[in-house]
């Protein structure tokens, strides 16, 4: 059954129109790297004050799934330190995932950030 999983993941990296997809070791060290970087930017007082928020950091099972919880951590840290600040911790985080997620997934700049 593993020999399906890369000719599928290429399959999918493909049609999304990233014709490399990462390597297999290159995806997990990035994976932990970020996962690391966003527990580190919820603190000490995230895991207090949003323990499902580090819970679902912590077991994200991928790359995808972490960046799909950007967003939670956006909130978890608005409400810590303002709108603001999550803003700049959320974005030193997001630039972590160039190279590691299909063109599908990655984000588009804003016509309102200027």
């Amino acid at each position: 059954m593993r020999w399906l999983k890369p000719n599928l993941r290429s399959s999918i990296y493909g049609l999304l129109g990233n014709p490399l997809p990462p390597s297999d070791s290159m995806l997990l060290t990035g994976t932990e790297d970020i996962r690391e970087s966003m527990l580190a930017v919820l603190g000490e007082a995230g895991p207090k004050h949003f323990p499902q928020v580090t819970r679902r950091i912590r077991y994200a099972n991928d790359i995808q799934a972490l960046w799909y919880l950007r967003g939670d951590l956006m909130a978890a840290l608005a409400a810590m330190h303002g709108e603001a600040a999550a803003r700049e911790k959320v974005a030193s985080v997001t630039h972590m995932f160039r190279g590691l997620l299909p063109n599908g997934l990655t984000s588009r700049p804003s016509p309102l950030v200027g």
